[in-house]
């Protein structure tokens, strides 16, 4: 099992579990690995499963250790307890139970179907593996995805207003590359108002990606008639609310699983506060500007002991990665940081 949270690392945050699973036949031998990739793409058991298949291997007889119980429903992929059962494996272990009413259940079925079932073991590690995945699944809310493109000295922009580019095209094209996998792209109203973005999904020759979120905007003011963020397909949503809670609420009724918050500064310090950041993503450029925008806007913290502490994240390629002459940082809000949330509906957002 310690193998298999390994190998659930190397997979993506986002609407989906970091899940891991190793197949081991009755001699003890490893015979496949396989681990979750992100939405759409194969579950581990099955990812272990068609490992195994290329491989000519059988798995008749064998124990696969999984993170998460093995999901009973048909969505973009097939039941993995069906896949299981299927492959012949007679014996699954596996560290906590899925939350999801309607994926719940594979235990019951592997084991109407003869294969014995045990669970629980590294059930403290797996959980703290995906504790803010499920914590958004227990609030019935999007898994949020905090994104920061800053200069060293933390501007956003310079002080006449110029952004582009802060970070180098390398940091852009990662960028890209998580709105292409995303539901939705999150930005404030004054964001829309100064700087029109386009909020799609792009390849680095400027074409648009097979798969485009839904371009979101949050707050009172109107978004004009022209902004590029309304395009033409259908896929704008306007949430007239300053409320981060009530906007998840909404986006979620629209069947958004996993968002990713852009901006600007107030829209971020709402969400930074309001406790609703599920791991942060900070294209760190080698430039300082002394002066300018700040990444975050005043969260109320007045002394050191009230900061918020973040934990660096190793899954998705690592915490620290370079990009071109940026380094990517990659963090969760940390498990030890147990104050309270301060409330979002209070502050003022763009």
């Amino acid at each position: 099992m310690d193998e298999a949270l390994s190998l659930a690392l190397r997979g993506v945050r986002g609407a989906n579990p970091l899940v891991g699973a190793l197949a081991v036949g009755r001699d003890g031998t490893v015979l496949a690995k396989g681990w979750h990739r992100g939405a759409g793409t194969a579950h581990a058991e099955a990812d272990a499963i068609a490992s195994a298949t290329r491989e000519g291997i059988d798995l008749t007889g064998a124990t696969m250790y999984v993170t998460l119980e093995p999901c009973n429903h048909t969505g973009r992929t097939g039941p993995c307890a069906l896949a299981l059962i299927a492959a012949g494996v007679s014996r699954v272990v596996y560290a906590i139970d899925d939350p999801h009413d309607v994926a719940s259940g594979g235990a019951t079925r592997l084991r109407s179907a003869g294969v014995a079932v045990e669970s629980g073991v590294r059930a403290v590690e797996a959980t703290e593996l995906n504790r803010r995945w499920l914590a958004a699944v227990a609030d019935r809310r999007p898994f949020i995805t905090l994104h920061m493109a800053q200069t060293l000295d933390s501007r956003i922009a310079a002080e006449d207003g110029t952004s582009q580019w802060i970070t180098c095209p390398e940091s852009l094209e990662d960028n890209h590359a998580t709105r292409s996998r995303i539901d939705a792209i999150l930005v404030g109203s004054q964001t829309v108002a100064i700087d029109d973005p386009r909020l799609t999904a792009r390849a680095a020759d400027g074409s648009l990606l097979d798969h485009q979120p839904v371009r979101a905007v949050m707050g009172l003011r109107d978004v004009p008639e022209g902004a590029a963020v309304r395009g033409g397909d259908g896929r704008f949503a306007h949430l007239r609310t300053q409320d981060p809670a009530a906007a998840l609420e909404e986006l979620f009724a629209l069947g958004v699983r996993h968002t990713m918050v852009e901006g600007g500064a107030r829209i971020i310090a709402a969400f930074l506060a309001a406790g609703l950041v599920d791991e942060l993503i900070v294209y760190q450029a080698p430039t300082i500007l002394g002066s300018g925008n700040s990444a975050v806007s005043d969260l109320g913290i007045r002394t050191l002991a009230d900061a918020q502490h973040w934990d660096w994240d190793e899954s998705d390629g690592g915490a620290v990665r370079r990009l071109g002459a940026d380094l990517r940082l990659h963090l969760l809000p940390s498990s030890a940081d147990s104050r309270p949330a301060a409330s979002a509906s209070s502050k003022e957002t763009d």
